[in-house]
């Protein structure tokens, strides 16, 4: 047998049991290049989600802050993505949102260019919603035909999808509750809706972060000295961001707009004025107030103490850039609540404090995937 032929059999039918073989090489070049690159448009395809979730409720927040939640009255997944496109389209549009209570008590005296102004961002904080919806399944049919997800992707894929679905008929939902009797959406089914968006930012993030992090070493002594910690402070964050819902869906920051004391008070004279105790938690638009103003100071000390006792010497790079970022993150926030609150929520200020809402979230999350424990890793 010629060295030719010898060399043709090689590559067309190696050796079985060599692992050396120039065939196995080759073949196991290509398989890791190709699951790399496909690694990297799957976190790409990850991020785009975290990023339009986060527009998403950025541009929801300028719909609440605008009083323009109410203005498209009802919810056609598909018809409902086009806009009215003439004048009688408009007419009618606006003819529906004139039954709302809240035309009737509120914006009795509108006329149909304002209409069209609040019409603008309640459709385009849908016109997300949907774009998500696209976003999430036509690149997941893509890597699932070409085989580019393993069964856990697969199953955290159709999660995300279950997160989106909840949180589209969330909104429904809360819409709804404003479209009878109420001139405003419940505050309560506000809290709902948001910390359930804020809930798939971070299940979407924790997902591109196992991928980006797949083969970072960390430092186990550290999980268990800071990862309590960082489980305590994720659960106040969640708190405040419900407390922030409701002081939204109450109008809690239209009163009291001085600092640090509520109208030279310490404790406000009104905080248990509506009925038994437990009720102000949840309805007495002085107390909420009172309690998102203490929990931001508590979140700033604690993130401020972690801050300080944490060992940043022994972290990963990506741990330390995480824990400094958490400690600008949190006094950010804790000024633009501050600015918010002075200003009478004035629309730009209350924006930016959502997006440092967000950014303070993210930055938790980012710790608490960065010190999980081994058994944490899907």
């Amino acid at each position: 047998m010629n060295q030719a032929n010898t060399l043709f059999l090689t590559w067309h039918f190696p050796p079985k049991n060599n692992p050396h073989s120039q065939f196995n090489q080759l073949t196991y070049y290509f398989r890791t290049r190709m699951n790399d690159t496909s690694r990297k448009r799957i976190i790409i395809w990850l991020l785009c989600g975290c990023f339009l979730v986060f527009a998403m409720v950025v541009i929801g927040g300028i719909t609440r802050l605008t009083g323009s939640g109410l203005s498209i009255t009802e919810w056609n997944v598909i018809m409902g993505a086009v806009p009215p496109l003439n004048d009688h389209e408009w007419n009618d549009a606006f003819v529906k949102y004139q039954q709302t209570p809240q035309f009737h008590k509120l914006n009795y005296d509108f006329t149909l260019s304002e209409f069209k102004e609040i019409f603008f961002w309640e459709y385009l904080h849908r016109l997300i919603g949907r774009l998500i919806g696209i976003v999430f399944l036509l690149p997941f049919l893509y890597f699932y035909f070409t085989k580019q997800l393993d069964k856990a992707m697969i199953g955290k894929s159709i999660m995300l999808f279950l997160l989106g679905g909840l949180q589209g008929f969330l909104g429904w939902f809360m819409v709804k509750s404003g479209l009878t009797e109420r001139t405003s959406v419940s505050h309560y089914r506000l809290a709902i809706h948001l910390v359930a968006a804020f809930i798939t930012f971070a299940f979407t993030l924790w997902f591109a972060l196992e991928l980006i992090y797949r083969d970072e070493k960390r430092n186990p002594v550290l999980e268990k000295k800071h990862l309590p910690i960082l489980r305590v402070l994720f659960v106040i964050v969640i708190m405040q961001i419900i407390y922030g819902a409701f002081v939204a869906g109450l109008h809690a920051g239209k009163f009291a707009n001085t600092f640090p004391m509520m109208d030279d008070e310490w404790v406000p004279s009104g905080i248990a004025s509506d009925g038994p105790w437990w009720k102000n938690l949840f309805e007495n638009p002085v107390t909420i107030q009172f309690i998102h103003r203490v929990m931001a100071i508590l979140v700033l000390l604690l993130i401020g103490w972690f801050w300080t006792t944490s060992d940043r010497k022994m972290m990963t790079p990506s741990q330390r850039r995480g824990i400094n970022f958490l400690l600008i993150a949190v006094a950010v926030q804790f000024l633009l609540g501050v600015f918010t609150l002075l200003s009478k929520v004035e629309i730009l200020l209350a924006s930016f404090h959502q997006v440092g809402a967000f950014m303070l979230f993210s930055s938790v999350i980012f710790l608490l995937f960065q010190f999980r424990r081994e058994k944490e890793i899907a």
